[in-house]
């Protein structure tokens, strides 16, 4: 029996984590990450429930990562506390995990093995094929999974164009191949399915960018993702061409692109990078800077040069900013903030929306039926995107010549099972999205989030009172504090008609009463929560502290 079970990345973009199960040797294809919600207040991010991969750590042989982007590696330090198995992925993206892991303090007792495109690789049950796959990060791959029963297509993140600035195109050829050999079950990648066409390509854009580039007269400063070395590697050849320097300025930026120069990826001519204590010795028309924050990120460089809190640059007119990425779903605000922001100090704003920056690494509706086409899959299943991905990718699969009982629909944590008689779903895991708030993984309930929801809405009032112990006469207060509630100077008849409320409460409930304290304590919530509605619509979190002294 051969089983595939999605813990993540079904349903969602992000959360990228698939095990692949025969007999008892299991594999992990990524450990990926989303970031919150806008629901999810104060969580830093979300990773997957790995409560399946725990129970059943002991047959776990290994985990493959297919490229270096956060929503496939960025859980891989929660997993490794728990699951120390080996590690194997390619040189940029294990360069990019060596560095996450030391920050985790997990790297000395990590066990990281580089696999290049075209290696093959023997975990358990498993031989695993690594097939170069061209994305918007270098060194990318697809797997061709060979198990006892039949060849497992994984594309990963994937896109298939016919120029590359980098030299890493997916290599057609080798999905061709193992379509030829004969493909049990393709698993491809859906995020871009409503996109009609091809991905233009990385060609275009850099005439672009060259076409924006020659055209201004002051400084030049763009945001993209720290990983897109290919378009990092345009930008420095546009550089050297326009006799202009180059400044990498933010921590993601640099250390991948001292991970890429290391690794022979990216080379910068001498004499091209200057540091950006140096900027001031070169005309604004000289410099260009490449730099974080295209997602509105607020501790990013270009966050803090928006605000004016940058310590070494001020943005200012003749400035132009270019934010070379897309806008990913649930950023617009972050980032629109941002660029009216840039606008508001004199910068020109050069965005997805008014010009042609950015080119997607996923694979169009074109494209996707291509994969298809060259893998001839007898089953299919779609992976990586939102339900609608998924379903309007199984559609396509159907008109490109699958059969219909044969594209398998699957959802986070169910078990695709294959064996003699074909494939199917059936059954399930425990699967769900973990929160991660600081140091604490999964402390972060609905609950606690229900909490901080009625906090941040509805605001909190603290009421403070303490009885004598002998004879339950009140010492002190009561006394009544509001956070994010009620302006007390504009609204103070409010706060002392509610102490009358309270006082009126202490006076039905004598000294005499047993258990006194608390039964004013649940009294005092109820009757404020009341209060507070029927005069101003408003449910504060109400938290009495009540003392006998």
């Amino acid at each position: 029996m051969l089983k595939i079970i999605p813990l993540g990345g079904l349903g969602e973009i992000g959360l990228n984590m698939m095990a692949f199960e025969y007999n008892d040797s299991i594999f992990i294809v990524d450990a990926g990450l989303m970031f919150p919600e806008d629901y999810m207040l104060g969580v830093d991010f979300v990773i997957p429930d790995m409560l399946y991969l725990k129970q059943n750590k002991q047959r776990i042989v290994g985990i493959v990562l297919t490229h270096a982007h956060e929503d496939h590696i960025g859980a891989l330090p929660y997993l490794l506390k728990d699951i120390n198995v080996p590690v194997f992925g390619t040189p940029f993206t294990l360069g990019l995990v060596r560095h996450k892991l030391e920050e985790y303090g997990l790297l000395a007792s990590a066990s990281l093995y580089d696999v290049s495109p075209g290696e093959k690789l023997k975990l358990g049950s498993f031989e695993i094929e690594f097939i170069r796959v061209g994305h918007s990060v270098v060194d990318g791959v697809g797997l061709a999974i060979r198990t006892p029963l039949g060849l497992i297509i994984h594309t990963g993140d994937f896109k298939i164009s016919h120029t590359s600035m980098d030299g890493m195109m997916t290599d057609v050829h080798s999905f061709a191949r193992c379509g030829e050999e004969g493909v049990l079950c393709l698993l491809s990648d859906s995020t871009n399915i409503e996109k009609e066409g091809y991905t233009i390509s990385a060609k275009e854009i850099g005439e672009t960018l060259a076409r924006i580039t020659t055209g201004c007269s002051g400084r030049i400063i763009i945001a993209l993702f720290a990983s897109n070395i290919a378009r990092i590697r345009q930008i420095v050849n546009i550089a050297k061409a326009s006799d202009k320097k180059i400044i990498f300025n933010g921590r993601s930026i640099e250390v991948s692109v001292s991970i890429a120069k290391d690794l022979g990826y990216l080379k910068v001519p001498d004499g091209l990078e200057i540091d950006i204590n140096r900027i001031n010795e070169f005309s604004d028309d000289e410099i260009i800077m490449i730099t974080t924050g295209s997602q509105g990120e607020p501790l990013s460089a270009l966050a803090r040069m928006a605000a004016g809190t940058h310590k070494q640059i001020a943005v200012k007119k003749n400035d132009t900013v270019i934010l070379s990425s897309k806008f990913i779903p649930g950023n617009e605000k972050a980032i629109t903030n941002i660029i009216n922001k840039l606008y508001k100090r004199g910068a020109d704003v050069i965005y997805e929306k008014i010009s042609n920056i950015h080119v997607s690494g996923h694979a169009f509706k074109e494209e996707l039926k291509l994969m298809i086409n060259l893998t001839k899959p007898e089953y299919f299943i779609p992976i990586h995107g939102e339900y609608r991905h998924l379903v309007l990718h199984s559609r396509l699969a159907e008109e490109v010549g699958i059969k219909k009982e044969k594209i398998l629909l699957a959802e986070n944590g169910q078990i695709i099972e294959f064996d003699s008689k074909g494939g199917r779903i059936k059954d399930e895991v425990p699967t769900g999205r973990v929160l991660v708030d600081g140091k604490g993984i999964g402390d972060v309930g609905r609950s606690v989030l229900k909490e901080r929801r009625a906090l941040s809405e509805e605001g909190l009032v603290v009421v403070n009172m303490a009885f004598d112990e002998e004879t339950g006469i009140i010492v002190y207060g009561p006394e009544i504090v509001s956070r994010g509630f009620v302006f007390e100077t504009e609204t103070g008849h409010l706060l002392e008609d509610a102490k009358c409320v309270i006082l009126e409460i202490v006076e039905e409930i004598t000294p005499d009463v047993p258990d006194r304290v608390n039964k004013i304590r649940s009294m005092v919530q109820t009757a404020l929560r009341k209060y507070f509605n029927f005069a101003i619509k408003r449910r504060p979190v109400i938290l009495p502290f009540i003392l006998e002294i």
